[in-house]
């Protein structure tokens, strides 16, 4: 989609593409010589009609990138993490402060036949279409991919569901803890986090039934989470090299030699004993003493964070992923930024999420062109909300 949307771009910004009929245009900045300061999708727009995280997250990186982002929320309630917490910042919810910044809000009753053709309409002059609702859904109401089609060919739509389109578990809601649940993640892992690739072709190829493991790894010994004087530190020796550089550090030279642990495979055959002995070591050092020792060492490492100590980390501010914004409600507000760095562009300061219904009159005045009287009448009879400034 990126790079459909990288090549739609340019267009819009050079005046070549327009909404029907020529009236609209879609770029509403102004042309800039200096390609720095243009930011990839700047030009684009999305319709969001995404709730929850995995919509939310997407648009807010297309948003990042110079998009406009038309987020359609429900009247009165919102997006449904608008009420997940605590915590809270006043009567934000930090949930929906974190995945919905650098969009605008517009509040629409998509079960009205005016909030429908209100979603029609935009989608006609946007370039994205963004939904996450069970399969067959957006359908029902006449918004589904057949529907949009007809009024907007042009259009890239994109359906996110947790278990595809079609097939059996098709009409469940997918959130990732059950993803990981139904993936069998859950099953090698338990309440950790892993990579299910490798694991999964274990069993495809050579039909090897998963354990679980925790922090370590099926295939790779030393390769896990170990205890120390104040902490834990993970450390993985993905060779013999790696492993002798390992021994020498903790000054265990004499396992460099044992026969035991010559060869991963070995060392894999002979997890219990091997981690055991490293177990030990590492306890009687703290967590720095170990780091500053396997410093430089090409040796994969690193301590197991708190999150203040994540974002403390010299790398984490290096490379700016903490995003400073003002919120017209609840002031100045930190959230994670963008891991992803460009060598054109520099990132600049994000807007802050939108309230319910923030930017719903402008948009429909400033784009889709509705007049003061028609968009009194969709207010008066709540197929649209303005958020009302206090």
């Amino acid at each position: 989609m990126l790079a459909a949307l990288a090549r739609v771009a340019p267009l819009r910004r050079a005046g070549l593409l327009s909404g029907l009929g020529g009236k609209r245009e879609l770029w509403t900045g102004s042309p800039q010589s200096d390609t720095d300061s243009v930011k990839p999708l700047e030009g684009v727009k999305i319709l969001d009609l995404t709730r929850v995280l995995a919509g939310p997250f997407a648009t807010m990186n297309l948003g990042d990138l110079g998009a406009e982002v038309i987020k359609v929320e429900r009247p009165g309630t919102g997006d449904d993490t608008r009420t997940w917490g605590p915590p809270f910042v006043g009567t934000e919810s930090t949930y929906f402060l974190s995945v919905n910044r650098n969009k605008k809000s517009i509040a629409v009753n998509i079960k009205a036949p005016k909030g429908v053709k209100i979603i029609k309409e935009l989608a006609a002059v946007c370039d994205v279409f963004v939904e996450n609702y069970i399969p067959g859904k957006l359908s029902a109401m006449g918004l589904g991919y057949a529907d949009i089609d007809k009024i907007a060919p042009h259009i890239i739509y994109c359906s996110i569901t947790g278990y595809g389109q079609t097939g059996p578990l098709s009409q469940r809601a997918g959130y990732d803890a059950v993803a990981s649940a139904v993936s069998g993640l859950m099953h090698i892992t338990g309440p950790e986090v892993a990579c299910l690739t490798q694991v999964a072709a274990n069993y495809l190829i050579a039909h090897k039934e998963a354990e679980r493991w925790g922090t370590a790894h099926g295939s790779i010994v030393p390769y896990q989470a170990f205890k120390t004087k104040d902490g834990y530190l993970v450390v993985g020796a993905g060779n013999n090299q790696q492993f002798a550089t390992m021994c020498k550090i903790l000054n265990l030279p004499e396992l460099t030699d044992d026969c035991k642990y010559k060869t991963n495979y070995l060392r894999v055959q002979n997890r219990k004993e091997l981690i055991k002995i490293l177990s030990a070591r590492f306890k009687e050092g703290m967590t720095s003493k170990w780091l500053h020792l396997f410093e430089g060492s090409g040796i994969p490492y690193g301590p197991i964070n708190n999150m203040k100590n994540v974002f403390a980390e010299p790398q984490v501010l290096h490379n700016d992923l903490i995003m400073e914004m003002k919120h017209p409600t609840v002031g100045k507000i930190s959230v994670p930024g963008p891991a992803v760095r460009y060598s054109k562009f520099k990132m600049s300061e994000g807007r802050p999420p939108p309230l319910l219904g923030q930017h719903t009159t402008h948009i429909l005045k400033e784009v889709l062109r509705y007049d003061d009287s028609a968009i009194r009448e969709l207010l008066s009879t709540g197929v649209v909300t303005q958020h009302e400034a206090e």
